[in-house]
């Protein structure tokens, strides 16, 4: 097992994600007919599946990016070509809509998730979520919880301010690796180095290898709802109609198979 020195972070140089997503959005506006899209990392398998549908059913094609939402919005005020924003949470959202970054009529409210408490599938960890639980105790003596950067990745801030309300997030805040996005805290998880993290319900539906130990209450934290907008500088047709496809009953289902709330 991978043993840690100290808050542990994961942090990969943005400037490369950065130059990788902007190389997809260069290639696919140069084809003139991919819809670029900019998405939180945990919508990636129902996203990709509801990409693929839309391809069969249409002949059109998407490419997609997935980070942190915050790595995201920052390469959209950076300049970043692009047609969609799928954010994992609002603030990120008002943060290029008040740079007007985005078209203000396009935007709704897509999605909605739960946070819950993983641990490896064959793990003996048995904890009740409430107020004052001994979540340092499952630690044990040297274990770290996975969770996305508490400052910048939607996950981690939800995270963050569930165990602030439940009263617990004192005794494990020097505990926490932070990583950049949700999907890297739970391959901590899947992987064996932290005995705990926390993620999206859907996240976690998404790797065998994990378990759900328990939901956070949904008034320990902010809701968790993923808008979606067109990007101001879009002029593909198609990314109108990409949008209007996610929000029609024929997307609905992979979204909902992965745990999802499709709220529009």
């Amino acid at each position: 097992m991978l043993r840690f020195r100290g808050t542990f972070v994961l942090v990969s140089t943005l400037t490369a994600l950065f130059v990788a997503s902007a190389g997809i959005a260069h290639q696919a506006m140069a084809q003139g007919k991919d819809v670029v899209v900019l998405a939180a990392a945990s919508l990636k398998n129902a996203l990709d599946e509801a990409s693929a549908d839309w391809a069969r059913k249409t002949g059109k094609t998407t490419r997609i990016s997935y980070a942190a939402s915050s790595a995201l919005a920052r390469q959209i005020e950076a300049g970043i070509p692009a047609d969609i924003f799928i954010s994992a949470d609002v603030p990120w959202m008002d943060h290029v809509a008040e740079r007007k970054l985005i078209k203000p009529a396009s935007r709704s409210d897509y999605l909605g998730n739960q946070i819950v408490l993983i641990a490896g599938k064959d793990s003996r960890i048995d904890l009740r979520i409430g107020k004052g639980f001994d979540l340092r105790g499952a630690l044990g003596s040297d274990g770290r919880l996975a969770m996305g950067s508490v400052e910048a990745v939607p996950a981690g801030k939800y995270g963050k301010a569930a165990l602030e309300y439940l009263g617990v997030w004192s005794s494990v805040a020097d505990r926490v690796a932070q990583a950049e996005n949700v999907r890297m805290a739970l391959t901590l998880v899947s992987r064996g180095e932290a005995p705990l993290g926390i993620v999206y319900r859907t996240d976690a539906a998404s790797d065998p290898a994990v378990r759900i130990v328990g939901a956070f209450p949904a008034d320990s934290h902010p809701a968790i709802i993923y808008p979606m907008a067109l990007l101001s500088t879009s002029a593909n047709p198609d990314a109108q109609a990409f949008v209007d496809y996610l929000k029609s009953p024929a997307a609905k289902p992979f979204f909902e198979r992965q745990g999802f709330a499709v709220l529009n």
